[in-house]
């Protein structure tokens, strides 16, 4: 299991990735980052990152309808939150060149 702290820097960019492939709600997001690796990731943590971004016009959110109860808030990227995820991929790379670098990887 990969580290909260380390994580922290790290998650809200690989939500927006997450969002940026397909539209997904927030249990989903959860689900994708699990299967890929990043262990249980609370609904504690994983919704007000979500507002977060709403919040800061990086995501849109619309209510859809669920066959299985109430409706669902579901998430697309906007213009903004893409110019975002562009950011976070060359930073991220820029990180992991320096980090391998220095660790030897």
């Amino acid at each position: 299991m990969i580290p909260s702290q380390m994580l922290k820097g790290v998650l809200e960019g690989c939500m927006l990735s997450i969002i940026w492939k397909q539209e997904v709600y927030g249990y989903e997001i959860s689900q994708r980052l699990k299967a890929d690796g990043f262990g249980d990731i609370s609904e504690g943590t994983i919704y007000p990152i979500l507002l977060r971004l709403e919040k800061n016009n990086l995501i849109v959110a619309t209510y859809k309808e669920s066959g299985l109860g109430p409706k669902r808030k579901y998430y697309n990227l906007s213009e903004l939150g893409k110019d975002e995820l562009k950011k976070f991929k060359y930073n991220w790379n820029e990180l992991s060149i320096a980090v391998n670098k220095l660790i030897g990887g």
